[in-house]
């Protein structure tokens, strides 16, 4: 039976990504990029609301951060999918970077999945603020198209908070949520 507190409307807003993306990746395939876009700014829209409407109106949950995260996967391979089958041409002078980029991603939920049995759901701000950034290079990459400069802004941060992520793993000894950066968690130690 599912619990009622779990019935939120930031908790409603992840859900529907984790519902949407069968649907975008079918459009994918279907090279419909159209679609495909507007699907993935809805998802990046709601991945904006659903945190905003939580932490406005107390309504912060471990299982609520859980399945946001989870719905963040989804949303990263829905938007990285898109990327290689829609957009690798703009892509193909830049590869190395969004290689790096990829790689750290993929280690630092292998590593949580390896060391905590789950994925993780840290929502650090470096997280927050490169998921706005890359929420916005893929917003405009797929209205208006590939800029280099904001690329590398974007790509940049994500490594980095990407290696912040990896190494708060390392530290700690069980997963935790929220836990805003690795200052604030050698603060703890």
């Amino acid at each position: 039976m599912l619990n009622r507190d779990k019935i939120t409307v930031p908790n409603a807003l992840s859900f529907y990504r984790l519902v949407a993306f069968p649907f975008a990746l079918y459009f994918i395939i279907r090279g419909a990029e159209a679609i495909f876009a507007t699907l993935l700014i809805i998802n990046l829209i709601t991945d904006i609301l659903d945190g905003w409407i939580a932490r406005r109106y107390q309504m912060e949950t471990k299982f609520g951060a859980r399945l946001d995260s989870l719905a963040d996967v989804g949303t990263y391979i829905l938007a990285i999918t898109g990327v290689l089958v829609f957009k690798m041409e703009d892509f193909a002078p830049h590869l190395t970077s969004f290689y790096v980029f990829l790689g750290l991603f993929l280690f630092s939920n292998i590593l949580s999945l390896i060391k905590f049995g789950r994925m993780p759901s840290l929502h650090l701000y470096s997280w927050k603020i490169g998921g706005y950034m890359q929420g916005a290079f893929f917003f405009l990459l797929f209205t208006f198209g590939f800029n280099v400069y904001f690329y590398y802004i974007m790509i940049t941060w994500g490594i980095l908070a990407f290696l912040e992520h990896i190494i708060i793993q390392l530290i700690i000894p069980e997963m935790g949520v929220n836990l805003k950066g690795l200052y604030w968690v050698l603060k703890k130690i």
